[in-house]
């Protein structure tokens, strides 16, 4: 992955408020043991996913890949009392090192981690839902998002990642990923139930608002 960094987004970084010592050691420990680090949200994107938290006080979210859990613990910083984060993933290696991250902060009783094949346990998920986060295979993004969109709270988020793909959407030849997550962001914008936008933030997040309820 590419992310989109030049000296104004380390300016933007260097002026925003910083992550919590366990998200630090667990961005430090996956770049040092991990060869697909890139996976993870890192610092910016992870501190924009807390305060979209912060903004939404969901009460209730939706992660789809959990890795190694820091966008998991970002998105629970902003919970309303009471609220809970369920994170999908099928990796039993990562989901435990996520867990051991989890256990250390103060959110670890408002955190399920599920394991198995989100397009099989997604159906069987009980909403509503006011924060859907998408971050796992790429060619079932807009499966994900069709199963997901019903159980979903009018005024509700869905926020996608990587939907810029190291800029490989732009290509006239595309790989499955790229054609996955170009017809994704294609359906997202025809779909007349959501408001969208595509921020350049990293790897590009895709954010949409389904229509109704309160913001």
């Amino acid at each position: 992955m590419i992310e989109i960094k030049n000296p104004l987004t380390e300016y933007a970084e260097a002026f925003t408020s910083p992550e919590s010592d366990v998200l630090r050691e667990l961005r430090e420990h996956c770049c040092a043991h991990y060869k697909d680090s890139s996976m993870l949200s890192g610092f910016y994107q992870g501190r924009l996913l807390s305060m979209l938290s912060h903004m939404i006080r969901p009460r209730k979210v939706l992660e789809i890949g959990t890795y190694l859990g820091y966008s998991t613990i970002c998105l629970a910083e902003g919970l309303a009392e009471g609220g809970e984060v369920i994170s999908l993933d099928v990796n039993e290696e990562t989901n435990a090192v996520a867990q051991g991250y989890i256990d250390r902060t103060e959110y670890a009783d408002r955190i399920q981690l599920r394991l198995g094949d989100a397009i099989f346990m997604l159906p069987h998920m009980i909403g509503p839902f006011d924060l859907v986060f998408i971050d796992a295979d790429k060619p079932n993004y807009s499966n994900y998002y069709r199963l997901v969109f019903e159980k979903l709270r009018p005024g509700g988020f869905i926020v996608a990642d990587n939907v810029l793909w190291s800029g490989k959407v732009l290509d006239a030849d595309k790989d499955e990923d790229t054609q996955a997550l170009h017809d994704f962001n294609k359906m997202v914008l025809a779909d007349d139930r959501v408001e969208n936008i595509l921020l350049p933030v990293r790897d590009g997040l895709m954010v949409a608002r389904k229509k109704g309820g309160y913001a």
